[in-house]
């Protein structure tokens, strides 16, 4: 028989590491570096390294010795090694759950004692957070465990020993993470069906679909159910990360290595009430890797189709374990080129017709045209076409074409995805200098650089007779050339840097009881630099004109460089007078900051009727601060600098939380298995923008041992950014969308110190069921709905292809008619106000709109929905199967853009989300192989004009082999072949005002992707 007394605890080994979206998915070779000795230690660094929770009564190991483990192997393999003649066998449970036994010992429920067994604490016990989707929580349901496991902390908690959680959580750990086959951490978590694309990516910021343009440094968010990556919480092992971009208001994913990542795991529910702002879609914990002895290196190379957008990656990893301690040191270089877009058919041309869409090119070009205001319209119109023929520049009246028109495609030189360069450094060290304290230190640094091109500058300038290449035309006693100079500079060069760092400091204490004291203080800083350069300076295009008098403070003299000539088609003017006209730039320096400084206690406060109810309290005190500084050549003689002191603000915060087992095995009976609540709440304190205090409320219900229901409610908030309440006053311009014509309009921008915290109240129920007549089965259900108020926002630029057509943006515009000369007045007064980005581009005549874009809480969001996840593993002979599916079906995605406007759905509209999205699998391994096809799969949907966005499909591909252990110099080494998007599926056409064909938001430009990954561990 099994014999278990209290002396011989059940050991629950918890580094905890799932699969995405489920329990157990079928896993990837992992690195293993085990040293021969005591079996027990043995197990504890198996867990650690391959990431699975082990049950064991600890007498079973006692005495026994494990042989030395060293190479990638298949987990299971690994396992059967550690144990061979141990006589211990390995079971999985019902809900797949791993129990090492004595071989003859039983394996049901009912056969185990009904003695109490305490449980010995996991080898990752007391890290800041984090949850295994089917780790802790199937370890503590696993049969025969009695107690409940006291030392793991779980993503959506700030207790140990908490089971599982009311709100869903999706883990992808470090094996699914490379099999998704994604060089990039924000690749793989762009795959979630949860997160949308819209927003805070590359692609949306290159493709012109990121209205607010804040993603100054092509960074890479995630943005969980659509509302926005600044309401997502991104956390590196708990401490927040510092925001980027020219906002500072959310997280750059592309700045973690992949080669630190142990796991990621993903809060699908509200969370406020446990981690403070900005966790209103949900919070993403990334956990970086503790535990590695030996050495890791790791080779990949990709291509796009086509040979584009090359990427390489190598990184080095090296560890070391030891008693007391642990320490870790890896680095990481990631190389991919820009994607160009005349590399993809749907984006090489703003001409769209061939694709069943319209014809986007602009006017503006070389040649160029001559235009003329319309008044009504405040749009240039054209009435003649230059037309220089095999001359470098037209010369004669003759060759301009009356009532025709040139168009010109901006998008011919430019890129769909940036260059990028980045080197990324991570460090971690952990030592215990008593039984009872622990102290631990992390550092991690990354630098990219990016690089890409953008549209060329364009304008209207006027020509005078003072020009020596002045054509006369009948009529005009000057002309307004409607120009673009992509043909003489090329396209704007947008270039710049990236660094991101974090550090913290830490200790665990272990105090009376099971009560345990961590502290820490971290800090986190992200600069950013980004120049727009090769574009104009309009002072010295003025006087190479001659629309200004040669000006003796330039070194530069029409009459001997030469006057610009608008006649021609990108030849007709020398290099230097390109060289002077196009030296303008514009350069922004961005630094975000956040210091923290955390204490919190927890553990057993009573014994409730269901087990011991557990409490956890806290203090947290934050500072945040941010400060951008530019630097100009648009306008000016010289260079102008503009700065202002870094804004700043502190926080101060106080949580609880508090698990009450009402029902446990104690007090069990039919259909009430186990009833736990769970209650938290938070106070914060800002000392610009007041307080915020958010309760959170669960429930956990299990009627049988194969169903488990769970509810919440919660409140969440996103305090104002700093940029939002103190940025300075600033004018800019845009042509915007109009009817069928665009319409040139001034915008102000602009802080708001009057800004109140967003607020939002999270709803969401859900199942876990893993039937025990089906083992390896597991399926998940869970819905959400959320309501986000006081949004704040810029509602016409958020929405600028209607703004000036749509009623409900009507308190933020304001039209001007060209003829009164008041609204010419303050137009006049707006450009030419120093703060105005573009001076003397265009008269004040020109302009048709005033656009108000100063921040504002105006708006509300209501997104409700349905996340389904399932796993089944099973095996035919030699051969192991796991099949896979996740799924997102949002029912309501409403908008309130302001507050003079009705709800108005969004969903299944190009530029937000859709309706349906999906990721099903199925992967196959035998022995040292294994290989896993996966389909994705994005809903059709509604193009804004009439027509639909077919829904796009796209299957991917891997393969892998793996070395057997002790194969001699190919010992530990690994391969693994992916094509992602295998048949090169391209997205599905969008006919987008940017002459961009496909939806950004919903859909990607790469087509296919073929990766190559070595690994070797030593």
């Amino acid at each position: 028989m099994f014999h278990s007394p209290a002396a011989a605890p059940l050991a629950v080994l918890a580094l905890l590491a799932a699969a995405p979206q489920t329990a157990h998915a079928a896993e990837a070779p992992v690195a293993f570096d085990i040293a021969a000795g005591p079996l027990d230690k043995a197990l504890e660094h198996y867990s650690r390294q391959s990431g699975r929770p082990l049950l064991y009564a600890a007498g079973t190991v006692k005495g026994l010795r494990a042989p030395a483990l060293k190479g990638r192997l298949d987990p299971d393999e690994a396992l059967r090694r550690l144990i061979a003649g141990s006589q211990l066998v390995v079971d999985r449970t019902a809900r797949g759950s791993i129990v090492l036994r004595p071989a003859g010992a039983p394996r049901s429920a009912a056969e185990l004692p009904t003695a109490p067994i305490a449980l010995q604490a996991g080898p990752d016990a007391g890290s800041e957070s984090g949850q295994d989707e089917g780790g802790e929580d199937e370890a503590a349901r696993t049969e025969g465990a009695a107690g409940e496991i006291a030392e793991v902390v779980v993503t959506g908690s700030h207790l140990r020993g908490v089971k599982d959680g009311p709100s869903a959580v999706v883990v992808l750990d470090a094996g699914e993470l490379a099999r998704r086959g994604f060089a990039t951490l924000d690749e793989s978590l762009a795959s979630l069906p949860q997160n949308f694309g819209g927003g805070g990516t590359p692609t949306s910021l290159l493709a012109g679909a990121d209205g607010l343009g804040t993603n100054s440094l092509a960074a890479s968010g995630v943005n969980l159910r659509g509302l926005g990556s600044d309401a997502t919480l991104v956390l590196v092992n708990g401490r927040r990360m510092a925001g980027t971009g020219s906002k500072g208001d959310f997280a750059d994913l592309s700045a973690i290595p992949m080669v630190a990542v142990e796991r990621v795991e993903v809060l699908l529910d509200g969370a406020s009430a446990l981690y403070g702002s900005d966790a209103v879609g949900g919070v993403v914990n990334i956990r970086l890797r503790k535990d590695f002895d030996g050495a890791e290196t790791r080779l990949r190379y990709g291509i796009a189709s086509g040979g584009e957008a090359q990427e390489t990656q190598a990184s080095q990893a090296f560890g070391r374990t030891w008693s007391s301690g642990r320490a870790l040191i890896a680095y990481e270089r990631y190389r991919r080129e820009a994607l160009p877009a005349a590399a993809r058919d749907f984006a090489a041309s703003a001409d769209l017709r061939a694709f069943g869409g319209q014809d986007r090119r602009i006017l503006y070009g070389a040649p160029g045209n001559v235009v003329r205001l319309d008044a009504a319209t405040s749009t240039y119109v054209p009435i003649y076409a230059i037309r220089p023929g095999a001359a470098a520049a037209a010369t004669t009246a003759a060759q301009f074409a009356a009532g025709a028109v040139n168009l010109e495609n901006p998008r011919r030189d430019v890129d769909l995805l940036p260059q990028d360069r980045r080197d990324s450094l991570y460090g971690y060290v952990a030592q215990s200098l008593t039984p009872t304290l622990e102290i631990e230190a992390d550092v991690r640094y990354t630098r990219r650089d990016f690089r890409f091109r953008s549209l060329p500058a364009t304008g209207v300038l006027t020509i005078r007779p003072n020009n020596p290449h002045y054509v006369a035309l009948p009529g005009l006693a000057a002309q307004q050339i409607a120009y673009g100079y992509g043909a003489d500079l090329g396209p704007v060069i947008s270039a710049g840097y990236a660094e991101s760092l974090g550090s913290s400091l830490g200790a665990t204490a272990e105090l009376a009881g099971d009560w345990r004291l961590a502290a820490y203080g971290a800090f986190a800083q992200e600069v950013g630099t980004r120049r727009y350069s090769n574009t104009l300076n309009t002072r010295f295009l003025n006087e190479a004109l001659g629309t200004t008098p040669d000006d003796p403070a330039t070194a530069y003299s029409p009459a001997r460089d030469g006057y610009f000539n608008p006649y021609g088609a990108g030849a007709a003017n020398s290099r230097a007078v390109l060289d002077f006209i196009g030296s303008g730039f514009t350069q922004t320096t961005n630094r975000s900051r956040v210091a923290t400084v955390s204490l919190q206690a927890d553990g057993t406060l009573f014994a409730a009727p269901g087990g011991p109810a557990r409490l956890a309290v806290g203090l947290q005190w934050r500072k945040e601060t941010f400060d951008q500084k530019s630097l100009a050549f648009t306008s000016t003689l010289t260079p102008r600098a503009a700065g202002k002191p870094p804004s700043q603000r502190e926080v101060a915060a106080a949580f609880a939380e508090l698990r009450l087992p009402l029902v446990g095995e104690a007090n069990a009976r039919p259909l009430l298995r186990r009833l736990e609540l769970s209650l938290a709440g938070r106070v914060e304190r800002y000392d610009d923008v007041g307080a915020a205090a958010d309760p959170k409320l669960g429930l956990i219900w299990k009627p049988t041992e194969d169903l488990s229901l769970r509810a919440s409610y919660g409140a969440s908030f996103r305090a104002p950014t700093l940029v939002e309440v103190t940025e300075a006053g600033s004018i800019g311009a845009s042509f915007l969308q109009r009817g069928t014509a665009r319409t040139l309009s001034v915008i102000r921008y602009g802080g708001n110190r009057d800004l109140e915290p967003e607020t939002a109240t999270s709803w969401s129920a859900g199942l876990d069921y893993a039937p025990s007549r089906w083992p390896g089965l597991r399926l998940e259900l869970n819905w959400f709905d959320t309501q986000f108020k006081q949004r704040i926002g810029r509602p016409a630029l958020e929405h600028v292809n209607t703004a000036l057509t749509d009623p409900a943006f009507a308190p933020f515009v304001r039209f001007v008619d060209p003829t009164s000369a008041a609204d010419l007045a303050e137009v006049a007064a707006l450009i030419g106000d120093p703060s105005f980005a573009f001076p003397g581009a265009f008269p004040a005549q020109a302009y048709g709109a005033i656009i108000d874009a100063r921040y504002v809480n105006t708006a509300a969001t209501h997104v409700s929905g349905l996340d389904l996840s399932g796993v089944y593993r099973f095996d035919r002979g030699q051969d192991r199967f796991t099949a896979a599916l996740s799924a997102t079906w949002i029912t309501a995605f409403e908008q309130t853009l302001t507050p003079v406007s009705a709800a108005v759905s969004t969903l299944d509209r190009a530029g937000e989300p859709v309706d349906l999205r999906a990721r099903a699998s199925l992967d196959w391994r035998r022995g040292a192989w294994g290989a896993g096809l996966t389909l994705n799969y994005v809903d059709g949907y509604d193009d804004g004009a009439g027509g639909r966005v077919a829904p796009w499909t796209s299957l991917d591909l891997q393969g892998r082999w793996v070395s057997a252990a002790g194969a001699g110099p190919l010992n530990g080494l690994s391969l693994s072949l992916s094509v992602r998007n295998l048949f090169d599926a391209d997205p599905p056409f969008y006919d987008s005002p940017q002459g961009v064909g496909f939806d950004a938001a919903n859909a990607g430009p790469l087509g296919r992707v073929i990766s190559l990954t070595l690994a070797k561990v030593w």
